[in-house]
């Protein structure tokens, strides 16, 4: 038996994060009718389809990462989203950067525009981090790991980007260039890379 009690909807919804997807919901116990009631009375608000997020907490700084935690946990933010969430580059992407692990079929369908990365998936977990966003856990590589695919996929984004990223990372000492290094080596970027970590030494 499902509940359409407004205020156990309410406290699943804080005991959760604040943010739910309505299937989720209706798993935890609560009727479809209290969540419609809820949105209605503006007390919770739709973020997109069949993705909720109680009102009364504060809009998210990367509100389309909400949507990516909820929608997609495997995936992992990446390349120029990864740089703008992390603050490192003056680049605003025109779509969410997320990788995949090559081989694996990943249907991801989300109200916002995506971009998917297909990484190999031996070297897929690496450098990769887990931060909260919306109340739900987030996968988004680190920043020495983000400089480096950068690199990799210069072609794709441009070379123009992962110089800033570099340039950006190394002034506000969030990496050291053996940890740029160990990750260059690992993604077989070192021979491109290695030029601009000695000229920004």
């Amino acid at each position: 038996m499902k509940t359409r009690d407004l205020n156990t909807a309410l406290r699943i919804f804080r005991e959760k994060g604040g943010t739910l997807r309505t299937r989720d919901l209706i798993k935890l116990g609560v009727h479809t009718d209290a969540l419609y009631a809820l949105r209605d009375s503006g007390r919770v608000t739709e973020l997109g389809r069949g993705l909720y997020r109680l009102t009364e907490i504060s809009e998210a700084e990367h509100p389309d990462l909400v949507e990516v935690a909820a929608r997609a946990p495997n995936a992992a933010v990446c390349l120029i989203s990864a740089l703008s969430y992390h603050g490192i580059t003056t680049q605003v992407p025109s779509s969410v950067h997320l990788a995949v692990p090559r081989g694996s079929y990943h249907r991801i369908k989300l109200s916002i525009p995506v971009t998917v990365y297909r990484f190999d998936p031996k070297t897929f977990e690496d450098g990769l981090e887990t931060h909260r966003i919306g109340g739900m856990p987030l996968k988004v590589y680190g920043v020495a790991r983000t400089v480096v695919d950068c690199f990799k996929f210069r072609n794709k984004i441009g070379l123009d980007v992962a110089l800033e990223a570099l340039r950006l990372a190394r002034q506000r000492k969030r990496v050291q260039n053996r940890d740029l290094l160990r990750y260059a080596r690992l993604l077989r970027v070192e021979k491109p890379m290695s030029p601009y970590l000695q000229a920004i030494e």
